[in-house]
């Protein structure tokens, strides 16, 4: 059962900028820190940006730090991606997560609840 649903993926050419959006039930959004994966063919998955609904902290994957933007609108149950200055090397399929477990931060394992996914695709 799909509850994390994201939009906004597409194909950019290298310099270009891209919005992801991921909805949640509430439940998840209000008790979970929420963010963005991503996973490239023949690559394991990589955290990309995580967000705490509560306090706002951000935490990003150091290759995108100054590029990409997670946010929140609380009244849509709602996570952003802005992602700008996008490169060939950010190709992947995007993932929106959720979750509250322990363990570093870009662990994988920490988020319990996975969106399907939407692909990205920026050419040079």
């Amino acid at each position: 059962q799909v509850q994390l649903v994201e939009s906004g993926g597409g194909s950019v050419q290298a310099g270009g900028s891209l919005k992801l959006s991921c909805v949640a039930p509430a439940d998840i959004y209000n008790n979970n820190r929420m963010g963005w994966f991503r996973q490239s063919p023949g690559k394991e998955r990589e955290g990309v940006a995580i967000i705490s609904p509560n306090y706002g902290s951000t935490f990003y994957k150091s290759s995108v730090k100054g590029r990409f933007t997670i946010s929140l609108d609380k009244s849509k149950n709602t996570v952003f991606l802005q992602m700008d200055s996008l490169k060939p090397e950010d190709t992947a399929m995007y993932y929106c997560v959720a979750g509250r477990g322990l363990g570093a931060m870009f662990e994988p394992a920490r988020y319990d609840y996975w969106g399907q996914g939407t692909q990205v695709t920026v050419s040079s």
